[in-house]
């Protein structure tokens, strides 16, 4: 099953109906014909989607958004007409979209594929599709959102374009900029819109759709959201929008105020998107990086180190493992505080780096301890290297926050791998190699460098 969709609705030939069509389509359907069973549904079996027909009224909607653990869950509702006020109201309650009966089984299979995309494009940043990262169903008011939303009108007449400017702009909080439909084409000033409100016909039938799906190919407007404008909602036109990534269709007499309304609930979902891959992104980094020195963390200077042995291992290059550790680094600590003994490892890490060069290893792996790899580097030129990083650390005191200079030096121990595909050898193999050379360096008056060649 592809998904699994809650029905309500208190007319058994509209579960049936929706039932059949839906189980056909390959998703898991749960019915019922109670609104205040809808709730205790949602809750036991978690729907990724819920129908809910507007004859239960407004409650059952209202109660499905107003509980913590079901809010997020997108609900469509369907009717068999519907003024604009039920339209809007259904909206301001959090309903995801608003279908009218009888509802084209093309264009309901492609606005629900569009929802679960939605949902799994929420999922795979890290998001519980149902636990409050706002994406689908918006029930917040406008006034949450501090900054307002670029809307980008992609309009073939001008005029028109005007016009449905003036009438937005005192509908909300949104900027709508006017862009003429070779604009789109290039690279806008500065940061791209939030939304783009594209007219279906742009320069030929269907040339809308051509646009979006072209702006939603490039880096810089790829993760906008895009409402398709049509003269009239065509029912192979709505399918078609939504299954080329259309997050609304709308038709071009809907009134001002709920179109006003759809368009800052995409600017909301774009945000929420922002935010959620700001947050994984920061994640990643976190992953990979430590935060103190800004230098890789072990687990990918091992991952990288693996990477290095095994490309020299196949063209028999020698490489070079070296094992870093700041000499007396606890006396540090003891005699001038942690955040002394941070300052110290900042700088000792900045000197390392800048001592490196560009495709060179270099990552904290321990409280004082560094990791460096050297690529493609014979015994003596490592050699060289490594003598001159004791001569970076060693050269100049590190000067402390309060004028103080703390001397500080480094010890090494360093090995080599690279014996080609006959002499296959493990990162772990060649830290701990390169670790006892360590012990050796600082057992032996510290500052210096120590080498130890594998055994063959």
């Amino acid at each position: 099953m592809i998904g699994k969709i809650l029905i309500v609705d208190d007319v058994s030939s509209n579960r049936i109906v929706f039932k059949v069509k839906l189980m056909a389509a390959g998703y898991q359907t749960v019915a019922t014909a109670d609104g205040d069973v809808a709730l205790r549904l949602a809750l036991v079996e978690r729907p990724d989607i819920i129908l809910l027909s507007l004859s239960l009224g407004m409650a059952a909607l209202q109660a499905l958004k107003a509980h913590p653990q079901t809010r997020r869950i997108p609900v469509i509702v369907v009717a068999p007409q519907a003024q604009a006020a039920q339209r809007l109201q259904a909206l301001r309650c959090g309903a995801e979209d608003f279908m009218i009966r009888p509802i084209d089984d093309q264009t309901l299979q492609a606005r629900l594929r569009a929802v679960m995309r939605m949902r799994q494009a929420l999922a795979s940043m890290g998001g519980a599709a149902d636990q409050g990262l706002g994406l689908l169903g918006l029930a917040e008011p406008a006034q949450t959102f501090a900054l307002p939303g670029q809307i980008a009108l992609v309009l073939p007449q001008a005029d028109k374009a005007l016009r449905l400017r003036r009438d937005l702009a005192g509908m909300g909080q949104d900027r709508f900029v006017i862009m003429a439909p070779e604009e789109v084409h290039t690279n806008p000033a500065g940061a791209a819109p939030d939304v783009f409100l594209l007219h279906a016909d742009l320069g030929a039938t269907g040339g809308g759709l051509r646009v979006m799906s072209e702006l939603l190919s490039r880096n810089s407007t790829r993760t906008a959201s895009f409402c398709i404008w049509a003269p009239d909602t065509a029912l192979t036109l709505s399918a078609t929008a939504f299954d080329l990534g259309a997050h609304e269709v709308v038709d071009e007499t809907m009134p001002t105020d709920e179109l006003a309304l759809r368009l800052h609930r995409l600017v909301a979902r774009k945000r929420e998107g922002d935010r959620l891959r700001a947050s994984v992104a920061d994640g990643l980094r976190m992953a990979v990086y430590d935060p103190l020195t800004g230098l890789h963390n072990r687990r990918y200077g091992m991952a990288q180190l693996a990477a290095i042995a095994e490309r020299a291992g196949g063209a028999a290059n020698e490489f070079a493992v070296l094992v870093v550790d700041i000499d007396r680094f606890k006396s540090v600590n003891d005699r001038w505080g942690h955040a002394a003994g941070d300052a110290v490892l900042i700088e000792v890490a900045r000197r390392l780096s800048h001592s490196l060069r560009p495709l060179d290893l270099l990552a904290r792996i321990g409280g004082e301890e560094f990791l460096i790899a050297l690529p493609a580097t014979p015994l003596a030129d490592a050699q060289a290297i490594a003598q001159g990083l004791c001569r970076a650390v060693d050269g100049c005191a590190v000067v402390l926050a309060d004028g103080t200079r703390a001397e500080v030096t480094i010890s090494i121990g360093m090995t080599t791998g690279g014996g080609g595909p006959a002499d296959p050898v493990q990162a772990s193999e060649l830290v701990a190699q390169a670790d006892r050379a360590l012990m050796h360096s600082k057992a032996h008056g510290r500052n210096q460098v120590t080498i130890v060649r594998r055994a063959a």
